[in-house]
């Protein structure tokens, strides 16, 4: 397998920034702060053969689950698979109206018109992802199938008892076709973790739930991918990654400030916002 280009992937995140911007601000609606940070994970999945998948087969048999849970997140995910094919990129214009596919939450619907290529569940609510991810999980392991899960989450919802009760089954039933990853970005819409509900010691909280953990650096496509490869390999353990991400990734004045959580920039805001995507987007 070649090996990973460093700079077309980081040319795809930045590129992926971009069209986020533009969907928020067409909608009037978004989530940039948290968008913005999980824009590599994404992009590492699917652009770096991490997860097993086929644009032109989205129902695949054979392929990888990828599980939002940090639903609000979407279009990341959204600009992600219309890069990779899964549907046209001119269709993330639509994003957020009245009858789209592209929802402000992401929405499963399986054989109907509304259904999006490449979506495996409908989130929004906080800390209900890993249960649906646990649910694939253990239906793929009884069926005797060799196919990955991987949730990604925030860290704020860890916050959620729910996530710790799916920890104990995850690990209970043994399953190492799962991946956890946690978009580490230390924000909120309510503000700093850390101010709001601190999770403390997350890594050996995870390590005494019988995790493998690993912590990468969730810009730094090297470190992510390395990591990434690491927790789909099997060592009859379930893994989670902790991603390491500042919010509002790529934009100086967006950057670790909750305010962005769900803020939608006035026009020169979006200007500026624009013009340093694009300038880190040719820079590397």
């Amino acid at each position: 397998m070649p090996a990973p280009d460093f700079k077309k992937l980081h040319k795809i995140a930045y590129q992926v920034r971009q069209d986020v911007l533009r969907m928020t601000v067409l909608s009037e609606s978004g989530h940039l702060a948290g968008s913005f940070s999980g824009s590599e994970t994404m992009v590492a999945l699917y652009f770096a053969d991490i997860l097993r998948h086929d644009p032109k087969r989205p129902n695949w048999e054979k392929r990888d689950f990828f599980i939002l849970s940090k639903g609000h997140v979407c279009p990341t995910l959204y600009s992600v698979l219309a890069r990779k094919g899964f549907f046209e990129v001119q269709e993330l214009d639509e994003y957020a109206k009245l009858g789209s596919r592209l929802q402000g939450h992401p929405h499963f619907a399986f054989g109907s018109k509304h259904n999006l290529p490449g979506i495996e569940n409908t989130s929004g609510s906080l800390g209900q992802g890993i249960s649906q991810a646990a649910g694939i999980a253990i239906g793929l392991k009884m069926d005797g199938k060799k196919n990955h899960v991987f949730c990604l989450m925030s860290d704020g919802e860890q916050q959620e008892g729910q996530v710790w009760e799916a920890y104990t089954f995850i690990n209970h039933h043994n399953l190492d076709n799962f991946v956890g990853l946690i978009d580490c970005n230390k924000i909120q819409i309510s503000g700093k973790i850390k101010n709001v509900l601190p999770i403390r010691d997350l890594k050996l909280k995870l390590l005494a739930f019988g995790f493998r953990v690993f912590e990468a650096d969730g810009h730094d496509f090297a470190d992510l991918i390395k990591k990434l490869k690491l927790a789909k390999s099997h060592e009859r353990k379930a893994t989670v990654v902790l991603l390491n991400t500042i919010a509002g990734k790529g934009v100086s004045f967006m950057e670790n400030d909750s305010k962005w959580h769900s803020h939608v920039p006035n026009e020169s805001e979006y200007s500026q916002a624009m013009k340093e995507l694009e300038i880190k987007g040719k820079n590397n």
